[in-house]
């Protein structure tokens, strides 16, 4: 009996110790932990648009921790969700200090009337994009913005050279495109072979002047051979029973 009794006791000691040992360690470790707070939040990058300010707002609740616990992850991915950044990366720096490097975004041209989009064609939604209201605006169907964006870029090389400027393109979800330029005209083309179309109306422009083409409207391109013109308002139409020698050159 008393054998019994002796191993009973011997093993509430072992099991006193054992969680003396476990709590010892504990507190040893969250002292340790304590130890080393988080003092430092360095941000690095060249920003035009992003501010540092935005950056630490958003990261305020994940570095109230220590530097062991911080949930590198969370940073990360909290940092990459804002609207102008590109890409993100986080590190530790022993003792105290957290290092994030960021690449900002670069607008090329506006989708639709709030968001923008990179050269790659990358959509995002910043606050406030009245610093980009001189860009080019694009819109198209819904995940085919790629397309639309390379479409946009042929487009633009191709009215550059003819000395117009691109202001609005663009294509419907029955994929049927719209022009706008930053003189006023528009263009109008179907479905069917809406570059070749283009092209078409572009090798008529040297021949008809830039005071002419100044005068247009609307110019409707849904024609199998040629397209039609609406003059602005204060234009009067074209008599075509006495063309003038541009006019005439446009008729042959």
């Amino acid at each position: 009996m008393k054998s019994a009794s002796s191993k009973i006791l011997l093993a509430a000691v072992l099991l006193l110790v054992g969680t003396a040992c476990v709590v010892g360690r504990n507190f040893v470790e969250e002292n340790i932990k304590q130890s080393f707070p988080i003092r430092y939040v360095r941000t690095e990058g060249v920003f035009q648009y992003l501010s540092k300010d935005e950056v630490k707002l958003v990261l305020q609740p994940l570095v109230t921790t220590d530097f062991f616990d911080v949930d590198m992850q969370a940073i990360q991915a909290t940092v990459a969700s804002l609207p102008w950044v590109k890409s993100a990366t986080v590190e530790r720096i022993w003792p105290d200090t957290i290092d994030i490097k960021v690449h900002e975004k670069k607008a090329y041209v506006r989708w639709g009337e709030k968001s923008l989009i990179t050269e790659r064609g990358d959509i995002f939604t910043p606050r406030n994009i009245k610093h980009f209201q001189g860009l080019p605006i694009i819109e198209g169907p819904i995940q085919q913005q790629k397309k639309v964006l390379e479409v946009m870029k042929g487009i633009k090389t191709a009215l550059a050279d003819q000395s117009m400027e691109l202001a609005e393109f663009t294509i419907s979800e029955r994929w049927t495109w719209k022009i706008k330029l930053k003189s006023g005209m528009q263009i109008v083309m179907g479905r069917n072979d809406p570059l070749k179309k283009l092209q078409r109306f572009l090798k008529t422009v040297p021949i008809l002047g830039q005071d002419r083409i100044d005068e247009m409207d609307v110019v409707d391109l849904r024609y199998l051979n040629g397209y039609a013109v609406s003059w602005r308002p204060e234009i009067a139409e074209l008599d075509w029973q006495h063309p003038t020698d541009s006019d005439k050159k446009i008729n042959e």
